[in-house]
């Protein structure tokens, strides 16, 4: 596949023609959401103008014709993944509650009092907060794997915590305050050899690398639609069919049945037997133009991209007098978190937005990766394949100015 023609991309965004406090937008915070290109919008848009009726419930034409696109967008995903089949694919609202719904059914139904799942120290608190809650409820030990001050996992360390105690390894692909992709593959392995299972929290990585379900091994992949292009509340969990077929619903409610009577409820096949009530329809069409919007791109092509934003931001940043960037790993995707000496960090991301540039500041739903660092917070720029080498000046240059009003 040819370069694609970046320029043109970034044309693809509306909102990226706003004017912020009087100057083009300059958005560097795609790990908390992306913004959409017209194809997601007009696929939405379209969706509830000409094709918006229930799915799998109505025999008439409207309805099967939204039924065929929602089932098309599972297809779309269970290829863009690489599973094995379509009934591996559950939609969720994203990749909190995929976490929730493993913890909940998988958990529950197979875990006991003395049980061990080991996840890490740079976990998003939605890989750290339903474990607690399981931990809680059954008395199941939860471990912490310790980063470096680099922001990485050893391996060595990590083989030598696995033990016949550990049931599941819950891990992320690519973290979102430190921007450190993990080695998931060869953890899923010395996982597997111990006898423990693996979910995976994807919600950053499937926009800006090429993820395989099967290459990695993984029993369990989560990731959200709005960080890769598509609309909020729609994502997926990926399971091992015969994980999926052999745990409980995560809720009931219409849809999720085969049969109801007072005395007894049969529940429908997968995935649906995970989808109680009705689902987000729209979201599931816009998530496969979304898809469709990263495939027309090429994988290989962003991760090569955005590598170059990131060696480019790196060294631009690091010329900043008192600016310590906040994890350094090896291998890490397009994101920079830092701090400035004397500066908070939410002071400076104010005075960047005056600029028209925005980036979050804070904990990043990852407080002890702040408590590690001991840091209170941090300043993150994170990047979508919308972003150039300009943007990068802009947020340089909009920081030197802010240091000069706040020191």
């Amino acid at each position: 596949m040819s370069a694609p023609d970046y320029s043109q991309i970034r044309q693809q965004f509306p909102i990226l023609q706003l004017n912020e406090n009087g100057q083009t937008l300059v958005y560097l915070d795609s790990g908390a959401t992306s913004q959409k290109p017209q194809s997601v919008i007009d696929a939405v848009q379209n969706y509830y103008s000409a094709e918006n009726a229930n799915v799998h419930r109505g025999v008439y034409g409207l309805s099967e014709r939204a039924t065929e696109k929602y089932e098309g967008a599972r297809d779309k995903v269970k290829q863009f993944l690489n599973a094995q089949a379509s009934e591996e694919i559950v939609f969720v609202r994203g990749t909190t509650e995929a976490v929730n719904l493993v913890a909940q059914s998988w958990g529950r139904d197979n875990l006991k009092p003395g049980d061990e799942i080991i996840i890490s120290e740079m976990e998003h608190h939605s890989n750290i907060v339903p474990w607690q809650m399981l931990r809680d409820q059954i008395g199941i030990k939860l471990s912490v794997l310790p980063i470096n001050d680099q922001g990485e996992i050893s391996l060595e360390t990590f083989k030598e915590m696995v033990s016949e105690q550990t049931k599941l390894v819950s891990i992320v692909h690519m973290s979102n305050a430190l921007g450190t992709i993990n080695p998931v593959k060869q953890m899923t392995e010395i996982a597997h050899n111990a006898g423990a299972i693996v979910m995976v929290d994807g919600a950053q990585a499937t926009s800006h690398m090429q993820v395989d379900v099967q290459e990695i091994g993984c029993d369990f992949y989560a990731t959200s639609g709005h960080k890769m292009y598509g609309p909020t509340g729609i994502g997926v969990l990926y399971g091992r069919q015969e994980l999926l077929q052999a745990m409980p619903p995560y809720q009931g409610g219409g849809d999720m049945i085969y049969s109801v009577t007072f005395e007894k409820t049969e529940y429908n096949v997968l995935p649906y037997k995970f989808e109680a009530g009705t689902p987000h329809i729209s979201g599931a069409i816009g998530l496969a133009a979304a898809i469709d919007f990263l495939e027309s791109i090429g994988l290989d092509n962003i991760a090569e991209r955005e590598a170059e934003l990131l060696q480019y931001a790196t060294e631009k940043l690091s010329g900043i007098e008192g600016l310590q960037i906040i994890g350094q790993a090896a291998n890490k995707g397009a994101v920079v978190g830092f701090v400035i000496e004397g500066v908070h960090p939410h002071d400076m991301a104010t005075l960047l937005d005056q600029d028209g540039v925005a980036v979050r500041a804070g904990h990043h739903c990852a407080m002890p990766v702040m408590q590690h660092f001991k840091v209170p917070a941090t300043i993150r720029a994170s990047f979508g394949i919308y972003n150039n080498l300009e943007d990068i000046d802009r947020l340089v240059n909009s920081i030197e100015e802010a240091k000069m009003m706040l020191l």
